[in-house]
């Protein structure tokens, strides 16, 4: 059995749960939608951070936190707790609300979470479409997306646990700008992302986004990794890419048979299946996350000598 770097036997196929998209990709778009109108929240509450920081949401002990958010002189938390299927809407002065998570639709959830929102003297009104989705429906008009499967949902958070557990230990590894660990709610991408320090010419733009946003995203050079549990028809996958994408980047040998550079997303991907099946899947992700880095540092000349700790400690 494998053992981690504190001494702890690990199995890996229950650490990393299988996530097979047939499954529960109905689930999954619910979530999303769900995710975008908690994320809304905390857009409107949070004053600008660069690079988007202060929309995101983070893994926690139970699901998903928003962290707390200013209001007025008061703050409130919204968390998704993924073990005991709650929505739980929290005030500084600890008045509380709770909505069950079960199968619902859209619209309904919205309008469950406005009024607790209502009822903890905190009202926020949000701009009520998605965003980075096929569908623009409206989420009070949103009859359609009802789909939670509780199994699924849990299986969804242990990945972006375990995740966040190997991640850290990368992100220990440089002293440059480094990002938090957060979830983009847009696409549902868990995050981590380098700066080598030097600005980067103007982004052109991503699709379903503004401008603006890709623009104070992409400020400045970076080489960016994480989770994304796919979409219709995409398994879940491990991503690395790096903007500007430099001269040779997409050609670099990585040393993972299983990952490769997609031309289509323009990142390399490690298919999460691959990376789970593995004889020792934390080691598999880790040398994903180091190769792809290096292979983004060293085609762009990062001064890695000033922006990296001086010993891996594999």
């Amino acid at each position: 059995m494998p053992v981690s770097e504190h001494g702890i036997n690990i199995a890996p196929t229950r650490s990393w749960p299988a996530l097979p998209e047939s499954a529960w990709s109905d689930t999954r778009t619910t979530l999303q939608l769900w995710m975008q109108i908690v994320g809304k929240i905390r857009l409107a509450l949070m004053p600008a951070i660069n690079h988007t920081w202060s929309v995101t949401l983070y893994p926690s002990v139970r699901g998903f936190t928003t962290s707390i958010m200013p209001y007025g002189t008061r703050t409130l938390q919204i968390d998704f707790d993924f073990r005991n299927h709650l929505l739980q809407l929290e005030t500084s002065e600890g008045l509380s609300k709770t909505i069950p998570l079960q199968s619902m639709t859209v619209a309904v959830f919205y309008g469950k979470v406005m009024a607790a929102l209502d009822d903890l003297a905190t009202p926020v009104r949000i701009w009520p479409v998605p965003v980075e989705m096929a569908q623009h429906i409206p989420f009070d008009q949103d009859h359609t997306h009802q789909a939670y499967d509780p199994e699924y949902a849990q299986r969804f958070w242990n990945i972006l646990l375990q995740t966040t557990r190997v991640i850290t230990i990368f992100r220990a590894r440089f002293v440059g700008k480094v990002s938090p660990i957060h979830l983009f709610w847009g696409a549902l991408d868990l995050a981590c992302t380098r700066f080598s320090g030097r600005t980067a010419p103007e982004h052109p733009g991503v699709a379903g986004l503004a401008d603006r946003v890709t623009r104070d995203a992409y400020s400045h050079e970076v080489s960016s990794c994480g989770f994304w549990p796919g979409a219709t028809g995409i398994e879940p996958l491990f991503y690395s890419y790096a903007y500007p994408e430099p001269p040779g980047y997409r050609e670099s040998s990585i040393a993972l048979g299983q990952a490769s550079f997609d031309p289509k997303m323009g990142e390399f991907v490690l298919p999460y299946e691959a990376m789970r099946l593995s004889a020792d899947p934390d080691s598999t992700l880790l040398q994903f996350l180091q190769s792809t880095y290096e292979a983004a540092a060293n085609c762009a000349h990062w001064d890695r000598g000033a922006l990296e700790v001086a010993k891996i400690i594999t």
